[in-house]
């Protein structure tokens, strides 16, 4: 019996989690690597990994880092369940459209060139057909509904706080008479997060082992309070200046929370009403689904007066749905908000207003989510003065700021408030595998571990096995 990691072992995308017994393989997440220096050479279905001998996949929640290998796994083979809540699996499927339409444009872009070298062409990771493929593999879960998955496996989901829809998987394994206990914290929101309720403190069950993320495990975010308030103080100079304000938008949770924050501030007067454009067709279709999973809302969101006030004050927002309006952007004056993907900077139509705007003084770019390593956004948050888009150099001149608090990940304050219940039981502790983080967060999360509750935790490498 062992649990092997196929992703996030030494980097926060392409979370993929073998779990093996003597009767049964399924899959914790199936995720997509991200950033420049690993996506094409990693996206693959691991070696010795047979996607036809999988009983099931469970998926925590819809991020591609979580999701996007599926359409690999199915056009090699496998066929069974995907099992998720119903929120993921709706947000998964316009998720995996969208990069399936990326990943199409790029090999068109890619292939023109190859051409004019005389190189053969190289056809995309996976196309809109082979995504389509996984829909009807997917299974509705109830959260904490008891499932049977595989011989000898059952699952339990429990509320993550992270993503609409995002869950922790519980699961129980008996394998021939052996039984295990096993957490998967998948990703987890931070406390008191806008919109969706918080992740649920687990302490009702004696796990043997608990996988948690570390994405942020050598610190903690700066307090909400102070990012709002940034938020704020920053858009108030960009209005001055009357330049562009470009926020880097992941579609699913972080436009949806960046839109709740300037709704507050255009309707409590904070702020004058200037022109937001949502310039995302996903993050349109996701804040739709936002809209029918009020159920899944926290008390504050859920409360029908507050959220009317928040629409009201949102007057100024226009939609892009289409190329045409994306590229009419390029003409409009400052000020202004142009949200817009892909929220890591490696796709999506963000690229073509850094294209036109980020060698302007006068423009401000706000990044307000992770970063992969290797990924365009990572380099200009670290202050490179010049970055390549589409082949071309482009100066970066703009002002740019990094809003670390509006980050949909738990903090390390957070992570070690969520293990407590499951670290300080008296009779039995579990192990803990510290996973979905970057050599430096993985390693202070395990000493903080050590040191908090007396449990060397392990940070095992892609492909090594941690034997149950």
């Amino acid at each position: 019996m062992r649990v092997i990691p196929y992703g996030a072992a030494g980097g926060v995308t392409g979370s993929c989690y073998l779990v093996e017994t003597k009767r049964a393989k399924i899959l914790v997440d199936c995720g997509i690597f991200q950033g420049f220096t690993l996506s094409e050479s990693a996206n693959r279905v691991p070696g010795g990994l047979d996607p036809s001998r999988l009983n099931a996949v469970v998926l925590t929640h819809a991020h591609l880092d979580h999701c996007g290998r599926l359409p690999l796994f199915v056009k090699a083979g496998f066929s069974n369940p995907i099992y998720a809540t119903e929120a993921t699996i709706e947000v998964a499927k316009l998720i995996l459209l969208d990069s399936a339409h990326i990943q199409e444009a790029d090999a068109i872009r890619a292939n023109r060139k190859r051409a004019r070298a005389l190189r053969k062409p190289k056809p995309p990771l996976y196309t809109t057909e082979d995504v389509k493929k996984v829909f009807p593999l997917f299974r509705a879960v109830d959260y904490e509904a008891p499932t049977e998955i595989a011989p000898g496996m059952e699952f339990r989901f429990v509320e993550a706080g992270h993503l609409l829809g995002s869950t922790c998987v519980e699961l129980f394994v008996n394998d021939v008479g052996v039984k295990k206990a096993l957490m998967f914290s998948g990703d987890l929101g931070g406390a008191d997060m806008p919109i969706l309720r918080d992740s649920k403190k687990v302490s009702d069950v004696d796990f043997d082992v608990v996988f948690v993320e570390s994405t942020y495990g050598d610190r903690d975010h700066r307090s909400l309070d102070a990012t709002v308030n940034e938020f704020r103080q920053l858009l108030q100079e960009a209005i001055a200046r009357k330049g562009k304000v470009l926020i880097p938008t992941f579609a699913v949770g972080r436009a949806q929370q960046l839109l709740y924050y300037l709704g507050g501030f255009f309707s409590n007067g904070e702020l004058p009403k200037i022109p937001v454009y949502l310039d995302s067709p996903m993050a349109i279709k996701a804040s739709r689904l936002y809209q029918r999973h009020t159920e899944l809302y926290d008390e504050e969101a859920s409360d029908v007066e507050k959220m009317n006030r928040l629409k009201s004050g949102l007057s100024t927002l226009k939609i892009c749905e289409t190329g045409e309006e994306s590229r009419a952007l390029n003409d409009m004056e400052g000020p202004c908000v142009i949200m817009a993907g892909a929220g890591m900077c490696n796709g999506g139509r963000i690229l073509h207003h850094f294209k036109n705007n980020l060698w302007k003084p006068t423009t401000t770019v706000l990044i307000c989510g992770y970063q992969a390593e290797g990924s365009l956004g990572r380099l200009i948050a670290e202050g490179r003065k010049r970055v390549r888009i589409y082949g071309e150099e482009i100066g970066v001149a703009a002002k740019v700021y990094t809003l670390g608090g509006f980050s949909a990940h738990a903090g390390q304050t957070d992570l070690l408030k969520w293990l407590a219940p499951l670290c300080e039981k008296k009779k039995k502790r579990p192990r803990v595998v510290v996973m979905h983080g970057e050599a430096r967060q993985r390693a202070a999360l395990a000493e903080k571990i050590h040191v908090r509750f007396g449990i060397r935790a392990a940070i095992p490498s892609l492909g090594e096995a941690v034997m149950l």
